[in-house]
């Protein structure tokens, strides 16, 4: 048999009607206490799965992900690339963090964009600007690696380095900004003291209102950061902590993501770190979704979304290459994994039809990340890609977000027989999760559980099968915990402070399968996002390929 062959399943014939997976984002297994969002919320329908069919919990951070350490967090990013894979690819963080160890990022046969960005400043004696997240969350980018960029730029006798920083508050604490900013300052203060040396940084804003849209849905943002960061145009301070400060100042409360934007300036009021002819700028996020817009702005020569003004001659790089299809950007420090032979792809050989669903907030989850960071369809004859338009919005004050929308249309698509296959994303779990609202998290639970509960007389009329989990924690822990105690840590202005940041906590797997005899196989040891490709395919009725993951289930003639 061929490469891309499926082979069926001696054991199980598979379920008649479509195997749907449904990655509820964001919503892991938390402590059951006031934290929980997820156990406080009114959930019938996940009780139910819980209580009726096989049910289990899966790993979904750390090492079962391909992130360095178990000590990292799981994102929506290498959850998808996991589920759709059905293996564990190191991503993003791990390799960044063993290009910079072992010196393959600066120098020898893979350093050649590293050495283009800094032989093109040197010979024009002219600015290196560094851009990203600021934070240690290692979900988009690590405060490590920006340091281990500056620290050789001064090694490498760069003169002049300007760092643009976007203030996380997302994964992790909600208002640490400022203990990464005095870090960073620190560093640069000391290089400045050198002779011939001139580091600082430049400009900055809150990760959600500057620069880091995805998928087109605020371009607004992405705007916002080029007038900031390229042209120097925004509120000007002196430094970046006062810019924090103030505006800390005049809206109590505010969150580290939700900052405007803004300059540092010198004495006479310009900005310090305009982008110039001749400059370079290294974008040091390494996760694509939200670093793929603005890599367009900087490299694009046709571009629509908004007026960039006069375009400085700059020569722009990514930490990695954020759209393989789009080779953007065309240059970047450090290779991607390589994700090839995904479950999308071999369905899409087997001419089998699949149905990726979604609102635009987790759009490119299941269709970009779960094709392997692929973008576009493997063959548009058998695979049906729907965008459910996210609303703009503060997901707070509409929790409920576009679930029941994505479930009128899945519904609608099941019912027509076409997909053998199907896959949808509910996002309220984590978008709502991230705001850091305990109240809107436990509505936004409600409302996926409200549309579970239609799915399942459509999955059991159609003879089909349901696979409910997520692709990380967020909203099962809306709390910041002390370390020591266990206990809510108490907010300054009352109640507890909130957490904003993604979870290490193990996530749901439920199979509603109804007449299906099927249990899960209690051999698989540390089962975790990796191992439902295979799943899917048992219950189509097919075996993994040899090195998939195991599938989690076993058949069960006998009920036990």
């Amino acid at each position: 048999m061929g490469e891309w062959t499926l082979r069926r399943n001696g054991q199980f014939p598979g379920m008649p009607g479509p195997v749907v997976v449904c990655v509820m984002d964001g919503v892991g297994i938390g402590r059951r206490d006031e934290s929980d969002a997820v156990w406080l919320a009114r959930t019938p329908t996940l009780d139910r799965l819980a209580r009726d069919g096989p049910t289990g919990r899966l790993l979904a951070h750390g090492r079962a992900v391909g992130m360095p350490s178990d000590d990292d967090m799981g994102n929506s990013e290498v959850g998808h690339n996991a589920i759709g894979a059905g293996r564990i690819f190191d991503q993003g963080a791990k390799l960044v963090a063993k290009a910079i160890a072992d010196g393959s990022i600066f120098e020898g046969e893979n350093a050649k964009t590293w050495q283009a960005v800094t032989e093109r400043v040197r010979a024009r004696r002219a600015t290196l600007h560094f851009l990203g997240l600021l934070s240690d969350g290692n979900v988009h980018s690590h405060i490590e690696h920006l340091f281990a960029l500056v620290r050789r730029a001064d090694r490498e006798a760069i003169e002049r380095v300007r760092v643009h920083v976007l203030l996380d508050g997302r994964d992790v604490a909600e208002t640490s900004a400022l203990d990464y900013v005095d870090a960073l300052e620190e560093l640069l203060e000391t290089i400045s003291a050198k002779p011939g040396r001139d580091y600082r940084i430049a400009s900055g804003g809150g990760r959600m209102t500057t620069t880091m849209d995805r998928y087109g849905a605020d371009w607004a943002m992405v705007e916002r950061g080029w007038q900031t960061h390229v042209r120097g145009q925004a509120r000007g301070f002196t430094s970046c902590r006062a810019a924090i400060e103030t505006f800390r100042g005049e809206k109590p409360g505010i969150g580290d993501q939700q900052l405007p934007q803004f300059v540092v300036v010198d004495p006479q009021g310009g900005p310090i770190g305009a982008m110039r002819d001749g400059d370079a700028v290294v974008l040091f996020n390494f996760r694509g979704d939200r670093a793929v817009e603005i890599s367009e702005a900087f490299e694009a020569d046709a571009f629509e979304h908004f007026d960039r003004g006069p375009r400085p001659d700059l020569l722009f790089a990514g930490m990695m290459e954020y759209d393989g299809d789009l080779k953007r950007p065309a240059r970047y420090l450090v290779a991607p994994p390589a994700i090839e032979r995904t479950l999308g792809e071999y369905l899409a050989r087997a001419g089998l039809p699949q149905l990726a669903i979604s609102e635009t907030q987790k759009f490119g989850h299941v269709t970009y990340f779960w094709n392997g960071n692929r973008s576009g369809q493997f063959d548009a004859a058998v695979e049906t890609y729907v965008e459910v338009p996210s609303d703009l919005r503060p997901f707070e004050e509409r929790p409920w977000m576009k679930a029941a929308e994505i479930t009128d249309r899945l519904i609608d698509e099941l019912m027509t027989g076409r997909h053998r296959h199907a896959r949808v994303n509910y996002a309220n779990g984590d978008m709502v999760g991230h705001t850091g609202h305990a109240t809107a998290a436990i509505l936004a639970v409600e409302a996926v559980d409200l549309q579970l509960a239609r799915l399942l007389p459509v999955i059991e009329a159609l003879k089909g099968a349901l696979v409910v989990t997520a692709d990380h924690g967020n909203a099962d822990c809306m709390y910041e915990l002390d370390p020591k105690t266990g206990k809510p840590v108490a907010a300054a202005r009352g109640g507890f402070k909130p957490k904003t940041s993604h979870t290490l906590n193990p996530v749901p797997l439920h199979v509603f399968a109804p007449g299906a005899k099927l249990a899960l196989d209690p051999r698989i040891e540390k089962p975790g996002l990796a191992n439902l490709a295979a799943t899917v395919l048992q219950l189509m009725g097919y075996e993994a390929p040899d090195d998939y993951r195991p599938g989690l289930l076993r058949f069960d003639p006998d009920g036990r």
